[in-house]
């Protein structure tokens, strides 16, 4: 046990205590709010798949607890020190049995008299006399785990030097350079920034004009020598054919307006110059070179689900409009699992999570973690008199009834009256 603590404690790509400190803003830096799960955010293939994977389902768990080390209570936590937050409350003992859950028959016999009291035609003599025969977990668990992560690349640039001084000398790695004006809210989506190296400027000769500033027309001097060039080369002008006269029908001629009469027209792109200004260099024959350090703020998300075999067979407009319970929040440098006391399930869940860390790209590093585990709450409640049965669902974190057919109805067509006596 205390060599998987330690292992634990070990930094997975970089030194903790560097990973935070190159982040002095990190206390008053914000994050990025997360909604607690939903059955809304889970589709209808994936709790069937989660339901029918086999696993160490069902849980049998007591109340969590908020420390993993009982030293650490009287030390002064530090940035990079995981925070682990339970919510107030939760009691997770999961069983058919009536009263080993977090409802008892009396709760949820109240729930269902409640209920049916919303509904005029609907007798209420199943729900106070019939006989809970069963109550069967349909939970839905989910884990998440959010790398936030920062990746570096330095690249070269080059533009025209157009004088003036320049920023040499020995330029800064690119993981010292202070960006933490730039920095965003902790587990943003997606951010890019781009930044100069300082140190990193240079000054060099164009290659392209072998620092002149003009190169040879490609237009007039076709075919000769690399570097090369001929002045005064003129063209055939394309209206008279190089005669300076346009002929007519009647015989006569007159002089080309577009010539001049000259039969030749100087090179539209260096006007017979036989040199065009370097577009490598504008024509300043120097190159100012600097390097570039692109930056990129990512959140990497890995997500786990896992579902009693009960919820396989719940309607998916049930889950939708299920509240999630958050069981779990924490955030630290590098999340570790979470600890419940008596929960061999949540601790394994927790575990599998953090085991499913995804990819962290070799040029990046990891800024924080945050590792979720919430809980869809759905309870299918079966009551029995004699040979009939009937089943309701106890949903979500306000407990609302759901009943798809319930055995006590009766209707005069008066419905419609007294929700408008009630209006």
């Amino acid at each position: 046990m205390s060599s998987m603590m330690e292992d634990q404690k070990k930094p997975l790509l970089t030194d903790t205590e560097s990973g935070w400190k190159s982040y002095k803003n990190y206390e008053r830096s914000g994050s990025v709010s997360r909604l607690p799960i939903s059955g809304a955010d889970l589709t209808y293939q994936e709790i069937r798949s989660a339901a029918s994977a086999p696993s160490y389902y069902p849980p049998i768990h007591a109340d969590p607890i908020t420390l993993t080390d009982p030293h650490s209570v009287n030390s002064m936590p530090r940035p990079y020190d995981q925070e682990i937050r339970f919510q107030d409350g939760y009691s997770g003992n999961q069983s058919n049995n009536i009263g080993s859950g977090s409802l008892d028959e009396v709760e949820i016999r109240q729930l269902l008299i409640d209920h049916i009291g919303h509904n005029l035609c609907w007798a209420s003599r199943p729900a106070r006399t019939w006989k809970i025969t069963n109550v069967e977990d349909c939970n839905v668990y989910v884990g998440t785990l959010e790398t936030f992560i920062e990746e570096r690349q330095a690249v070269g640039k080059t533009e025209p030097y157009q004088g003036g001084k320049f920023d040499t000398g020995t330029p800064l790695g690119i993981w010292k350079i202070d960006l933490q004006t730039n920095f965003p809210p902790l587990f943003t989506p997606s951010m890019k920034t781009v930044a100069k190296i300082p140190h990193s400027e240079s000054v060099t000769d164009c290659t392209v004009c072998h620092a002149k500033g003009k190169v040879p027309c490609e237009t007039c001097n076709i075919g000769l020598k690399p570097g090369r060039y001929k002045e005064n080369q003129m063209t055939q002008c394309p209206v008279c054919y190089g005669r300076g006269l346009i002929a007519h029908k009647d015989g006569s001629d007159t002089i080309c307006s577009h010539c001049s009469g000259k039969g030749q027209l100087p090179c539209l792109t260096c006007a017979s110059q036989g040199l065009v200004t370097c577009q490598c260099c504008q024509g300043h024959g120097s190159l100012l070179n600097c390097s570039m350090v692109h930056v990129k703020w990512t959140t990497l998300s890995s997500r786990k689900v896992i579902a009693a075999s009960g919820a396989a067979s719940v309607p998916h407009e049930i889950f939708h409009s299920a509240k999630g319970m958050e069981l779990c929040n924490s955030q630290a440098y590098q999340c570790t699992p979470a600890y419940f006391a008596d929960s061999y399930f949540l601790n394994k869940f927790s575990s599998d999570v953090i085991a499913d860390r995804p990819h962290i790209p070799p040029t990046a590093r990891i800024i924080c973690e945050r590792h979720t585990i919430s809980v869809v709450n759905v309870h299918r409640v079966t009551m029995s008199h004699r040979k009939q049965s009937f089943s309701f669902y106890i949903v979500g974190l306000d407990n609302d009834v759901y009943i798809g057919h319930y055995p006590a109805k009766f209707c005069w067509g008066l419905c419609c009256c007294f929700e408008w006596i009630r209006a």
